[in-house]
């Protein structure tokens, strides 16, 4: 699909691609094409750079896109099983690794390495070697391959072994596990996925945090990094784009209908996330309960907006996470709602417009992951904030790194404490809140997309 048989001079590899198909009832197929920082990043480099993105095929509308051999120019979607697709990415990528670098397990019942977990190790093994095999074929002599994340830990070693010749480039969007979680995995397994990150010539991550702690590992588990080098690249927001883009007459429709859900004159506390379980959504509604409770004078003041869009549902866990947060909203609406207020207004349907318009109508941005590699809502609400917004930060969030001087910290676990960081927000001055905006926007806006990209391709190219 799209193949330029060894031509490419740019080549990205990630699980999920620019595109995506959709088999319409007439049979015909129609494509739908996302956006984000490797999107903006492929742009920036013009399209003369010969540059080629190799990608896996995600459901059927995509599987019938690589039979009819339809595509994208510049893309190349491979079309590798949909059970070996399930193990390597649920079985895997998002039930193992996902876990061990956000520190998620709950150790006296899980993880259980049997049978079964190496069943679909192989399997994440043959996805890993498809992506090494297209990407060996398809780049040119001394191509610059940039792969990314910890679905493809292994591509970098063995793309190494099919094409010495390769400079290559791998970026964790996770944080890293500290050694003493990170040993918790098969010693094997733990080997051959350092062995397969260190097959790069350089490795990119998002804070010095998780570098750190990358390094840590290849010290205690892998004899030390060898010849690969290390860099940060903290990915910030795309002000040019969401300024646009929230000043569009969909946004302002959805403002419109949100304000009436907060009620007019009343203060907002925003969070937009995924109901991902490393993103702490209970633990902030219960810290918002808890300023109701400690403060009753802002009942009826002040409305959480809480924005939760289903995250990986076909995973139990997830749902069982998604049905709490529903459970607890509701909750706090039945114990301290009046006839004219909704203290929670929960949306669980995703809609990126109407991000975009909470966003600005944020007075409060509530961002208090567990476990977060970056988190670019943190970087986006205060670009988009009409009036300026606090931002209630979790110290284990990536951002943290760049933005935990002008934000309020907090630790995720303390409900209490978040709850006195909310009253905080609530009750600071105009002018530090202005002042606090204004910092928070330069350091979120220093490394847009593009220029994230860019800089990671020019390192990778004088790495040496």
């Amino acid at each position: 699909m799209a193949s330029t048989s060894g031509a490419a001079q740019v080549l990205v590899a990630s699980n999920r691609g620019p595109v995506s198909y959709e088999v319409r009832e007439d049979g015909s197929l129609r494509a739908k094409r996302g956006g984000g920082g490797l999107v903006s990043g492929l742009s920036a480099i013009g399209p003369d750079a010969g540059a080629l993105w190799v990608c896996s095929a995600l459901g059927d509308g995509d599987r019938e896109a690589v039979r009819r051999g339809v595509g994208e120019t510049g893309v190349r979607m491979l079309a590798i099983p949909a059970d070996v697709h399930a193990d390597a990415y649920n079985g895997i990528a998002n039930s193992v690794l996902w876990f061990v670098h956000h520190m998620l397990y709950q150790t006296p019942l899980e993880p259980v390495f049997d049978a079964e977990f190496r069943r679909q190790w192989a399997s994440y093994e043959t996805y890993n070697r498809a992506f090494a095999e297209a990407l060996a074929e398809e780049a040119a002599e001394g191509a610059a391959v940039i792969v990314q994340d910890y679905h493809l830990a292994l591509v970098p070693g063995m793309l190494r072994d099919l094409r010495p010749d390769l400079r290559i480039g791998h970026f964790s969007h996770t944080p890293w596990a500290p050694p003493e979680y990170f040993r918790m995995l098969p010693d094997d397994i733990a080997g051959q996925l350092l062995r397969g990150m260190l097959g790069a010539d350089r490795l990119g991550f998002l804070t010095h945090r998780w570098a750190d702690a990358f390094t840590a590992c290849c010290a205690e588990f892998a004899g030390g990094l060898g010849d690969t080098r290390i860099g940060v690249h903290g990915l910030g927001a795309d002000a040019d784009f969401l300024r646009r883009r929230s000043h569009e007459a969909d946004v302002t429709e959805r403002m419109a209908a949100l304000r009436q859900e907060i009620g007019e004159g009343r203060r907002a506390i925003v969070r937009v996330d995924r109901t991902e379980l490393s993103k702490n959504i209970v633990r902030g509604l219960l810290a918002y309960g808890q300023l109701l409770d400690d403060h009753p004078e802002w009942r009826e003041r002040v409305a959480h907006v809480a924005f939760a869009y289903p995250s990986r549902q076909d995973l139990a866990v997830y749902r069982d996470y998604t049905a709490e947060v529903q459970r607890v909203a509701e909750e706090i609406n039945e114990r301290y709602g009046t006839p004219g207020w909704t203290p929670v207004v929960l949306h669980v349907k995703d809609d990126f417009a109407r991000s975009l318009a909470a966003y600005r109508l944020a007075d409060v941005a509530l961002v208090n992951p567990i476990r977060d590699g970056m988190n670019l809502v943190a970087k986006e609400v205060p670009v988009v904030s009409d009036e300026g917004c606090v931002l209630v930060l979790s110290r284990e969030a990536g951002a943290y790194e760049e933005l935990g001087e002008d934000a309020i910290a907090v630790n995720p676990y303390d409900v209490t404490a978040t709850a006195r960081a909310l009253h905080a927000a609530l009750t600071m001055g105009p002018e530090e809140r202005a002042e606090r905006t204004k910092r928070l926007v330069a350091a979120a806006t220093a490394l847009p997309p593009a220029q994230w990209f860019l800089e990671q391709l020019q390192s990778l190219r004088a790495a040496v």
